[in-house]
């Protein structure tokens, strides 16, 4: 029985302004879910940066329907969810604050790369159970009648 490869598409966007710790706050609501789902959770989202991540994700569906379009991939976009978001360390901007007394307090400014992976969400089809062996139709499975309580007696 042969298997089926999923393809992935990927959108990366690198050097976001945001630190990685706050993208991925936002890029776990999205983790797993459908691309419709993830497209309206990111639309609602009060952070900055679902903004950035909701235009990355419309990215990846574009990349998908491209090469459906144009390579002749098989995809249904319908059926796509993602599979994969992470928000790696980009460079840092060493700055400087003034500081009381002529000193100086050294900080950094984050960056981060921003990752998407989307992936077409594989429907399993029904298999037999072995032996042919199939519940009958018309029977119902016999359920066990639940337990009565008894009432409390008052003095």
């Amino acid at each position: 029985m042969p298997e089926t490869q999923t393809s992935e598409f990927r959108a990366e966007s690198r050097y976001v302004r945001v630190s990685p710790q706050k993208a991925r706050l936002v890029l776990d609501l999205i983790k797993g879910q459908r691309v419709e789902d993830a497209l309206n959770t990111l639309t609602f989202t009060k952070k900055r940066i679902a903004e950035k991540v909701h235009k990355l994700l419309r990215s990846a569906v574009e990349n998908a329907n491209y090469l459906s379009t144009e390579k002749g991939v098989d995809v249904d976009v319908d059926n796509l969810y993602v599979k994969r978001a992470v928000a790696n360390d980009g460079p840092r901007m060493k700055r400087i604050r003034p500081a009381p007394q002529g000193r100086a307090y050294r900080y950094q400014r984050r960056m981060s790369h921003i990752e998407i992976a989307l992936a077409e969400k594989v429907r399993a089809e029904r298999k037999a159970a072995p032996g042919g062996a199939e519940p009958a139709k018309g029977k119902k499975a016999a359920r066990k009648a639940p337990a009565k309580k008894t009432a409390a007696k008052k003095k």
